[in-house]
């Protein structure tokens, strides 16, 4: 999810559209993204930011896992990107869905990708109203399940599924919303065409995505 914004808020909050799955905000969370700061010359880029996730919520991927994870890229993909950052969630803002799973920011030299903790039982509500066959089919390329548990909908998923979906479905996703911003091949009007152009360039990295889950995999298998 993009949000094209000269670090000030606006009527439509920060010009938020698309993206991935939850669309609102609240104002403490500008406040927080507008307090990133210009990178000096000298930084090494990307800046990781990493916040402790509050006691319901889980990064599947440590900050360390995540810059891995983007360097298995193209360089010239993600060269631009100044910050990554883990941030963390209130469960009062989760509940009332006012979060995506990530945003990308841009403005005043800072191009930061954020991303979101995942709850800890690995469930993710939807409410009373189905998922669209899009998000439906999207999760459950990566193994989770769509259920119905009451009134509600949810996804379950397993911590293997987590973690393939946070490195191509949300984190190449958002390195897909750097792309387009920085080439501008789409008007920030055109919110559909945004959404599937970073859509299909994670789709188009799945040999990247599968790479990196891999090593990764194997990684902690040995410090295990």
């Amino acid at each position: 999810m993009p949000i094209y914004t000269p670090w000030k808020k606006s009527r439509k909050y920060g010009d938020i559209y698309g993206g991935r799955e939850r669309l609102k905000c609240s104002d403490n969370i500008f406040q927080r993204l507008h307090s990133i700061k210009r990178p000096n010359p000298n930084d090494v880029l990307p800046i990781l930011i990493e916040d402790n996730p509050s006691r319901d919520f889980f990064f599947p991927l440590s900050g360390q896992e995540t810059l891995e994870a983007l360097r298995g890229l193209p360089k010239r993909d993600y060269e631009g990107i100044t910050h990554v950052w883990l941030r963390r969630l209130k469960k009062a803002d989760y509940i009332e869905g006012k979060l995506p799973f990530a945003w990308f920011c841009c403005g005043s030299g800072v191009r930061a990708i954020v991303l979101f903790p995942w709850p800890n039982d690995l469930t993710v509500s939807y409410g009373s109203k189905r998922p669209s066959n899009k998000v439906i089919n999207e999760f459950e390329r990566y193994g989770a399940k769509l259920e119905k548990t009451g009134k509600n909908w949810v996804s379950k998923w397993t911590l293997e599924s987590v973690r393939k979906y946070y490195i191509q479905g949300i984190l190449y996703h958002e390195v897909g919303h750097h792309i387009d911003q920085y080439y501008r091949l789409w008007s920030p009007a055109n919110s559909k065409e945004i959404e599937e152009y970073a859509d299909q360039y994670a789709i188009a990295k799945t040999a990247n995505a599968t790479h990196v889950y891999n090593r990764l995999k194997k990684k902690a298998t040995v410090a295990s």
